[in-house]
């Protein structure tokens, strides 16, 4: 017996109808389409029916204005009926789990545009713009990314922001501990100029102190011109505090590709992190060829901000609940709704059995990017199980780590590198730093990121000791579905730019793809066009199904793949 199946045998194993089963209106649909396919002998051609419809139609308009309308709706209606049932079924969970077959397609692409004006000089900039970012390592990279497009907006010149060390982690690292400042400033010079400091003689110059000011959250590049422009242009020097998702996502091309600039080449980490990081990436493919790193996310502030309860009775209520009271502006939540919503981090137990469900064998390798464990070694005991081969920095890195460990960004830092250079990456809440990582790892051509469809798995993982073990992996499978780091995933306004970067991201040449052995490749970019659909389809024909599990017979009106996002503490 496998470790996979004592862990399902010893732990239980959610019992739902199938997701593959049919609704009575799948079924309807079904055999509407079976009948077409097969007429019966000397039957009336289906497309001489549709014309003879469409012809009496036309004529009868011509009397009543609304029948051919009318009839126009109900035949488009069939029409994507039919082309949805048959791209459905020619959908299927990605044969490779380790990489996708369509990542070589795809470039990442940020260079400017032939519109894209040189930035000018410091000396004819309209003023120094300061920024104090806010959060934690990933949450401060993305408003480092949002205050080099907000200068170039405001044609100011940007002093190098300035790190949160007032933040839950107390970090008092400085810009230049973390990033390599001098490339920073180098890699951008084109694009804004970037200084140290703001020149004494300005300071010296300047009758009041710099005016301080915070924006509202997502502001769009005219707020920012009409708010923020002429008290700049007034004094000379503007500081925006707790600088973090102040900018709006959606902004034109030559902006977004500034960020991809910005975020995946200028922000260079220091040499002293880059090296160790690299060391440890090494010493895992000393060990495998390939290896999967998880960002377990399973620290007791992450579960006291989420509101979620794991089973931990009276205890757990009580160390959570008064570790939650440090944020006064959280409302009361239920935790079984916040459940059922997919809000709630799976537990590294349901990561374990979720990744050996998608096909990774015991004998992967797991790189676990983690601070304290809520539960510490009795939480990670069934995950370690499931795959023995189970590494941290800590383990790897030794007495090497102990110029980092105190400092909370410098050793994010270095698991940051090593998910980067994973062979897969798996994400377990929406924080900053899958969305982060998510982003560059498909800018950096599509490797492999699965993020865990926390909503539909959790009835699954509820109730999977009421069906065994390939039944529950056939129906992971399916919840995954569009979950699994396909370039098709990708639909430009899908979600955070930074986790969804498709701006900055390139089909390759037509001519590059000579490999077409299989056939589905020839049709690539009827493929790629359609895809979008499909998704949609696929969540809509699922949401149906865990309804009715619930009880819940009652029409479920269409929706997009939903996307759940926590509130940005929770991007470490």
């Amino acid at each position: 017996m496998t470790v996979a199946s004592k862990a399902w045998k010893r732990n239980g194993g959610l019992l739902v109808n199938d997701l593959a089963a049919e609704t009575p209106e799948q079924h309807r649909c079904n055999y509407f389409w079976k009948w077409r396919r097969r007429p019966a002998a000397g039957a009336v051609p289906w497309t001489l029916v549709c014309g003879t419809l469409l012809f009496a139609a036309g004529l009868i308009s011509l009397f009543t204005g609304h029948v051919a309308s009318d009839l126009e709706w109900y035949s488009q209606r069939l029409v994507e009926r039919a082309w949805y049932y048959k791209t459905y079924r020619s959908y299927r969970f990605p044969a490779d789990v380790w990489r996708s077959k369509f990542s070589n397609f795809y470039d990442g692409c940020s260079s400017r545009g032939p519109h894209f004006v040189p930035a000018v000089p410091e000396q004819f900039s309209q003023g120094y713009l300061l920024i104090a970012t806010s959060g934690g390592l990933n949450q401060q990279r993305i408003g480092i990314t949002d205050a080099v497009v907000v200068a170039r907006i405001l044609n100011a010149t940007l002093v190098v922001p300035e790190l949160d060390h007032h933040s839950y982690w107390k970090d008092e690292s400085d810009f230049l501990d973390i990033f390599d400042v001098d490339w920073f400033i180098f890699y951008l010079a084109k694009d804004v100029p970037i200084v140290k400091s703001v020149p004494d003689k300005i300071m010296w110059s300047m009758e009041k102190p710099p005016y301080t000011m915070r924006v509202p959250r997502k502001s769009e590049p005219e707020y920012y011109l009409e708010q923020v422009l002429p008290i700049l242009l007034r004094r000379r020097v503007v500081q925006l505090t707790k600088f973090d998702y102040r900018l709006a996502n959606n902004l034109d091309e030559d902006l977004q590709k500034l960020r991809c600039r910005v975020n995946y080449h200028a922000l260079r980490f220091t040499e002293p992190i880059r090296k160790l990081g690299q060391k440890l990436v090494m010493r895992m493919r000393e060990m495998t060829k390939r290896f999967i790193s998880v960002h377990l996310r399973f620290e007791p502030d992450m579960l006291a901000f989420s509101g979620c309860y794991y089973g931990g009775g009276d205890k757990e209520r009580q160390e959570l609940g008064e570790m939650r009271k440090r944020w006064e502006t959280l409302p009361e939540i239920s935790p079984y709704e916040e459940r059922t919503r997919g809000k709630c981090p799976l537990t590294p137990h349901e990561v374990g059995l979720l990744l050996r469900a998608l096909g990774f064998g015991n004998d992967t390798y797991l790189y676990v990017a983690s601070g304290e464990i809520y539960g510490g070694e009795e939480t990670l005991k069934p995950l370690k199980e499931l795959f023995p081969n189970f590494y941290t920095k800590e383990m790897l890195a030794g007495e090497e780590l102990k110029s980092f460990i105190s400092f909370s960004s410098r050793s994010a830092a270095i698991d940051y590198i090593v998910c980067d250079e994973s062979d897969v990456f798996v994400t377990n809440n929406n924080g900053n730093m899958a969305k982060i990582l998510a982003g560059r790892r498909r800018y950096m051509g599509h490797k492999r990121t699965i993020r865990p469809n926390a909503k539909r798995l959790s009835p699954l993982f509820a109730a999977r000791n009421q069906m065994d073990w390939s039944t529950f992996a056939r129906k992971v499978k399916s919840c995954q579905r569009g979950f699994m780091g396909e370039p098709e995933e990708m639909r430009p306004g899908r979600g955070e730019f930074h986790e969804y970067p498709s701006a900055c991201i390139c089909q390759k040449p037509s001519n590059y793809s000579d490999v077409n052995e299989n056939k589905q490749l020839k049709n690539f970019d009827r493929f790629l066009n359609e895809s979008r659909y499909v998704y949609a389809g696929i969540e809509q024909s699922e949401e149906i199904l865990l309804k009715q599990v619930k009880g819940n017979a009652e029409n479920v009106p269409f929706s997009d793949v939903e996307e759940i996002e926590h509130d940005d503490f929770l991007s470490d």
